[in-house]
């Protein structure tokens, strides 16, 4: 790849505030393909950084959920159209420390049993000590986290109930483009003895909303959504690694990687590629 660091840097810069891949085409002059050579070269330097850095790091309020988004087309018109796996739906499961709000696991993958359990497993590998932990209803969680956590967690999950606008309309399906009537909230505690007051799924829910303005991939109905599965992991590592050591977070004043005592400075972008 002859491109220059600092070119490269500004790529990756733009990538991470939100910038189609086709804008940064027109922005820098440095062609489409180079920059998702450059993006998926990147994404593995970051996942090796998550998985090195983000080790054991004790923590005490938990709190995971799952981001939707897409590759190539949704799932009703790659089920119509029969395209193949590595297209339509594309869960994100994801996992922050409600007070340091320190991404600690990402598993990219469907809506699944497996995939539950590869999150879960993620969190564990992740995590030191014993925390109490909140997730959405999904149902494949609580033996995930069983399996996994055991008696290291205060495990209960935060049930919301919508209100669909139209029998045919699930509130899935309507919780995708605008934020829809909670109708019930049910906390349902799993594993030992979660404090009730701090059942909440809130900060994770924020953090969604962080991952959309800063990722032009999950931006709603824009054209920018991932074309391969590969670009869409990659562009989540950058992400989130991103997020965890050089985005300074307003609230804390420092990074969530600081907070949480994992280094102790802001990193710049081109640290990231070390790993």
């Amino acid at each position: 790849m002859r491109l220059s660091v600092q070119r490269a840097l500004s790529c990756l810069h733009l990538l991470v505030e939100g910038m189609s891949v086709r804008g940064i085409e027109r922005v820098t002059g440095v062609g489409k393909r180079t920059i998702l050579s450059l993006l998926l070269l990147a994404g593995r330097k970051c996942e090796r950084l998550q998985d090195r850095r983000i080790s054991q790091v004790k923590v005490r309020d938990v709190q995971a959920d799952e981001i939707w988004g897409f590759v190539w087309c949704k799932q009703k018109t790659k089920n119509a159209k029969g395209y193949g796996d590595e297209t339509g739906d594309a869960y994100c499961f994801v996992a922050i420390e409600r007070h340091t709000k320190l991404v600690l696991a990402w598993h990219l993958g469907q809506r699944t049993v497996e995939d539950t359990e590869a999150f879960i497993e993620k969190l564990e590998r992740a995590t030191a000590g014993h925390f109490q932990l909140t997730t959405d209803g999904w149902e494949s969680y609580p033996d995930a986290v069983s399996l996994s956590l055991g008696v290291r967690v205060d495990y209960a999950r935060l049930i919301k109930t919508y209100h669909a606008a139209h029998p045919s309309q699930s509130p899935e399906g309507e919780r995708r483009y605008s934020p829809s009537r909670v109708l019930e909230i049910i906390k349902d505690p799993r594993i030992g003895e979660p404090d009730e007051a701090a059942i909440c799924t809130s900060h994770i829910e924020r953090q969604n909303l962080t991952i959309r303005m800063h990722m032009r991939r999950l931006t709603r109905l824009t054209n920018g959504f991932s074309k391969k599965r590969e670009n869409l992991r990659a562009a989540y590592a950058l992400h989130f690694a991103y997020y965890n050591f050089c985005r300074i977070h307003k609230t804390l004043r420092c990074t969530p990687a600081m907070e949480a005592g994992v280094t102790k400075r802001v990193w710049e972008l081109k640290d990231l590629l070390a790993y």
